[in-house]
């Protein structure tokens, strides 16, 4: 694995990797890699010639008094991982290097950006979207894959690729969750062992909530309202929203039907965690997706 912080570098990397006809695959990281993130990996590795993984807390997708400073970090941790992954380009560019002066372009995608984390972290998605559509135009053509933990990101990540023509196709990577039920964020290092055991709840709502839909439920309003009711019973979680929304306009949904997002986040201590559960109808039929759950770490 080679190591990159040189914007030009990476760039005439990739370029020469297209020209010699592989296929370039992007994973957009913040770091700490959990199981989540290597799915990603292996999912890039499984599907193209060439795996670069970017490793930057971008700034400008933190809002003022978050976690920017104490977001979690491991710097050697995370390079081993890559390379037991067998990632070909650890892109780890400084600040400076990505925004040389107080930038004053931003992307911003409406509408898919007003809702759920947007209403409750307004200039997230904005910072978001521009350091995203940074990486694929230093990279270059390319599959760039997403967790879907975070299923509003990659729609919002789907349609600025739209909007703009940009030569990347998005893939979206499985949920993963640890054997408890808790899904995989780096922001899980923060929770004792009491919060952990709080955080459960979020994912035991959720497979209520696809119980139900298999029993015959399809109002939102009802799914919704039992979802929250179920966390908010746990004393140490406090709910920011849960809501049933279209999984690619990010629309609210009165009834079941299509493709769609039960997604929820809350506040456990001093970690926001998101969870969802996707929910796809077709001729009446409903198919639920919790994600895959992992019993451990590798090494």
């Amino acid at each position: 694995m080679i190591a990159i912080t040189d914007i030009a570098e990476l760039r005439r990397r990739c370029d020469d990797a297209r020209r010699a006809g592989q296929t370039v695959g992007l994973v957009p990281t913040m770091g700490k890699f959990h199981e989540g993130h290597r799915a990603l990996m292996r999912a890039a590795r499984a599907d193209t010639d060439v795996v670069v993984v970017s490793l930057f807390v971008n700034p400008t997708q933190f809002g003022a008094g978050e976690d920017l400073a104490a977001y979690p970090r491991d710097p050697d941790g995370d390079t081993a991982a890559a390379t037991a992954e067998g990632v070909d380009l650890l892109f780890v560019p400084p600040v400076e290097a990505m925004y040389p002066d107080p930038p004053r372009t931003t992307v911003h995608v409406a509408g898919l950006t007003d809702r759920l984390c947007g209403a409750s972290r307004p200039t997230h998605f904005d910072g978001v979207a521009t350091v995203v559509t940074k990486l694929f135009s230093i990279v270059g053509p390319c599959r760039a894959y997403f967790g879907r933990k975070d299923a509003q990101q990659v729609a919002v990540v789907r349609r600025l690729v739209a909007d703009l023509n940009l030569p990347v196709t998005v893939v979206g990577v499985p949920l993963v969750r640890d054997a408890d039920g808790v899904a995989r964020s780096s922001r899980n290092t923060y929770l004792t062992d009491e919060q952990r055991r709080a955080a459960t709840v979020l994912s035991r709502a959720l497979r209520d909530a696809a119980d139900a839909l298999h029993a015959g439920e399809r109002d939102a309003a009802a799914l919704v309202a039992a979802v929250a009711a179920a966390i908010d019973a746990e004393p140490a979680v406090r709910l920011d929203y849960a809501e049933l929304v279209d999984a690619h306009t990010i629309e609210p949904a009165a009834r079941v039907d299509g493709d769609q997002v039960l997604a929820v986040a809350a506040h456990v201590g001093s970690a926001r965690l998101l969870d969802n559960l996707g929910i796809t109808t077709r001729d009446g039929a409903v198919t639920t997706d919790l994600g895959v759950v992992v019993e451990e770490q590798l090494a």
